[in-house]
């Protein structure tokens, strides 16, 4: 396999991006949510309503009266998210049918870009030996068969799966889409279909294989995300009470954010009295907060380590973390030309290079000239150059803003530090290709000056990548619930759970902490402790 640094997917945050999907049960029911600008300028806002026991009937008629209109009906749990009149929600808030009026929050996948030790594997799909990941002996999935896993179902809830994918091929997989975006056979973003190819790639002779590769497992799909990568919080409960219906053992949830609401939760506690196992990511933000729907007492929160077995320096460290599985430089599967990928060559001499996120695709060619901090721009300046920029003092849009406004037709943004440039120009719009380097190849081309330079940027013809986050860890541990589970149906969720927890290789402090909670998820130790001592021990 040949590597070469690919920047992939769009993440955003914005309710603006996440408003855009249009939510619903089935699909004549489904409407269309408006934007943040258009609720704006409407004097409106979206929030969900959440009414009490008995009082679902009287509390829609409120809505209608206060001239709510329905975006997502969540009828199984008594709640309706809406886009309602700003005016009229203090008297919605005060009506006796209505338990809790709150915010539609945003929910987000937890991906970051794979380290520069990796970036991405451009394949020839007919030719590519077939790899096992690390993370697969780690959690030891190789030790434990699959064969009795056609009895478990495993929802993920992301942005699709890419299902014509050749390591998914022949896989028992259905699903429901809950976006405006292609269908959940689809994945617009990629996030969904590399989480897929960790619970369940197919042994074959090419690619990867996943923890239950022999095509038993059964998935089922509830897409929430489109290409931003984003989805307000009544979708991600609609999708697990879809997870439900569905019958899942497990749900897999590589998303969240930072604020708990009534919804999930309602939602989540559904799900537990079908005695279903939830799963979630622990958060890439690398402080002690902590993410919702891993934050709630009956969801397993997960965090991510590396090859190494150390836990990942994005990983969220607080005391709801209980369990840790591999999460740095994960190989899995992703859709066909849905990697970015980039290069630089100054003169005869190629370096590596990650797409600036966001950034236009294309090739540019001129000569190499040095723009400092790129923080003083100047017409003319950089006429028909290459503009080499150091990392820091403005944010890395700005730097390309200003190369491009003084004459630039690309920007290079080199390191001021050890490590790669994984920056993002955020929702700036540009007209040159943008690419970030090491330290090391900046200071090399300072001295390559007025040398000829292409910048490239291009969609690469990958089927594989490899991507860092407590999302990639999930999976893992997602796939070893239920592939340990498939050989004692008769456990219940919450027997499961605790044997995981319990036969979990400790690391870090001893005993359960922050970092690691209980530690590695082992699935031949779960299922040695269930075939020895009984469910839950």
């Amino acid at each position: 396999m040949t590597r070469f640094h690919a920047r992939a997917g769009i993440v955003s945050a914005t309710l603006a991006a996440a408003a855009t999907l249009c939510i619903g049960v089935p699909a004549a029911a489904q409407t269309q949510a408006l934007s943040d600008a258009q609720l704006k300028a409407q004097g409106k806002v979206r929030v969900v309503v959440s009414f009490k026991p008995g009082a679902a009937a009287t509390g829609r008629a409120a809505v209608a009266a206060a001239g709510g209109r329905v975006v997502v009906d969540l009828a199984a749990i008594d709640a309706v998210a809406i886009e309602i009149p700003a005016a009229a929600l203090p008297g919605l808030r005060r009506n006796p049918s209505v338990e809790l009026v709150e915010d539609d929050a945003v929910r987000r996948t937890f991906r970051r870009p794979a380290s520069s030790a990796s970036g991405s594997v451009a394949v020839a799909p007919s030719t590519t030996a077939q790899q096992v990941p690390y993370g697969i002996g780690m959690v030891q999935a190789d030790k434990v068969s699959d064969a009795l896993a056609a009895n478990r179902k495993v929802c993920i809830i992301d942005s699709g799966i890419d299902r014509a994918h050749e390591d998914l091929l022949g896989l028992t997989v259905d699903g429901t889409n809950l976006t405006r975006s292609g269908s959940w056979y689809t994945d617009e973003n990629s996030h969904g279909t590399h989480v897929a190819g960790t619970v369940a790639a197919i042994h074959n002779t090419v690619g990867v294989v996943g923890v239950m590769p022999n095509r038993q497992i059964s998935l089922y799909i509830a897409k929430v995300f489109d290409a931003s990568g984003s989805a307000p919080s009544s979708v991600i409960a609609r999708a697990m009470l879809a997870c439900g219906e569905a019958q899942s053992h497990v749900v897999s949830m590589s998303l969240g954010g930072p604020t708990a609401t009534r919804v999930e939760q309602r939602a989540a506690d559904e799900l537990t009295k079908k005695n279903t196992l939830l799963i979630a990511a622990a958060g890439n933000d690398g402080n002690n907060t902590v993410s919702y729907p891993a934050g709630f007492a009956n969801v397993v929160s997960v965090a991510a380590i590396d090859s190494k077995k150390a836990v990942a320096s994005f990983s969220q460290f607080n005391s709801d973390v209980e369990l840790a599985a591999p999460g740095v430089d994960v190989l899995s599967t992703v859709p066909f030309e849905s990697q970015i990928g980039a290069t630089i060559v100054v003169g005869t001499t190629p370096y590596t290079a990650d797409a600036m996120e966001n950034s236009v695709l294309g090739a540019a060619t001129g000569p190499l000239a040095d723009f400092g901090l790129g923080d003083t721009p100047a017409a003319g300046s950089m006429s028909g150059k290459v503009c080499l920029i150091q990392r820091g003092s403005i944010s890395f849009a700005q730097k390309v803003v200003n190369c491009q406004n003084s004459g630039g037709v690309a920007a290079v943004i080199y390191n001021n530090t050890t490590g790669e440039v994984n920056g993002t120009l955020g929702t700036t719009v540009t007209s040159i290709p943008a690419v970030g380097t090491l330290q090391a190849n900046g200071e090399k081309m300072l001295g390559q000056l007025g040398q000829a330079t292409t910048v490239h940027l291009f969609k690469s013809p990958d089927l594989y990548a490899y991507f860092n986050g407590t999302s990639m860890a999930t999976p893992h541990v997602s796939a070893v619930a239920a592939l340990v589970w498939s050989h004692f149906p008769h456990c219940t969720a919450t027997e499961i759970r605790t044997t995981l927890d319990n036969s979990a290789q400790d690391l870090g402090a001893k005993g359960r902490d922050v970092y690691y909670g209980h530690g590695l998820v082992q699935a031949k130790a779960a299922y040695d402790r269930i075939d020895r001592l009984g469910c839950g021990k």
